[in-house]
């Protein structure tokens, strides 16, 4: 009972975040500065994790197929089909429900507790879209894009770290890289990259908006908000593995 009663209230929410807004030049000017602040100030973080990751999972591949009867470009193959398929998409999700996620859980809450959003109830404005609906927009924008440079620099962290440590040499990893390649698990990931933004940015929204109590109240909706974020990113990986792959 009591997930229909949070689900019901997330989709009632949702309606409202959808409705027409009242004024177009505002919504841009909070779209334009809500991409600032949860995309571009996150492609530091993307990267740094992506680059390690691409090492990590270079070397656990070379490790793992010292066999001479293994052709040594199956470890770039190997690299870039776990970005692509799983690490871009589902793990750079989990890891960036935390980031983005708990920011917007803490900020819409704060703005709950302080009364900001009854405020603007009361100004006639309608705060569900007001405050959500830019989130929603500039995250899903966005994720595909931290996809595709989690990807890029990803592959350039197993080009440094393969041959770096001499586990397999530049030529043989980038003939990996291009080896068999399927154009189909990038869209495949996209897709994900653009459900797993509206997760990230949705869910957090939810348990902000309807916080109550004080400070502490809005830090543990903020735990509840990730948690339920990437239990339902996991749950979607599944389903769209299942009717996309």
């Amino acid at each position: 009972m009591h997930f229909f009663y949070h689900a019901g209230r997330y989709f009632s929410l949702l309606t409202k975040v959808f409705s027409k807004p009242e004024r177009h030049k505002v919504y841009v000017k909070r779209l334009f500065s809500e991409i600032d602040a949860l995309g571009v100030n996150t492609v530091g973080l993307v990267v740094i994790i992506s680059i390690f990751m691409g090492g990590i999972i270079t070397l656990q591949v070379a490790y793992n197929m010292q066999n001479p009867f293994l052709p040594s470009y199956l470890i770039g193959l190997g690299n870039r089909d776990t970005l692509i398929l799983e690490f871009s998409s589902t793990i750079l999700g989990l890891i960036l429900a935390g980031k983005i996620g708990s920011n917007i859980t803490s900020e819409i809450g704060s703005m709950r507790v302080t009364e900001q959003i009854d405020s603007l109830e009361i100004m006639g404005v309608n705060p569900a879209s007001y405050l959500i609906l830019p989130k929603i927009v500039a995250v899903v924008f966005i994720f595909p894009f931290l996809y595709v440079i989690s990807v890029f620099f990803g592959l350039i962290g197993g080009l440094l770290v393969g041959p770096g440590v001499g586990a397999i040499t530049a030529a043989e990893y980038l003939n990996g890289v291009q080896y068999l390649f399927n154009p189909h698990y990038v869209g495949f990931s996209m897709v994900k990259s653009l459900v797993f933004g509206f997760l990230v940015s949705s869910i957090p929204a939810y348990f902000g908006y309807f916080v109550e109590g004080g400070a502490f109240e809005v830090g543990a909706a903020s735990t509840r908000a990730v948690v339920t974020t990437n239990i339902l990113i996991l749950i979607w990986d599944l389903i769209l593995t299942q009717l996309l792959m």
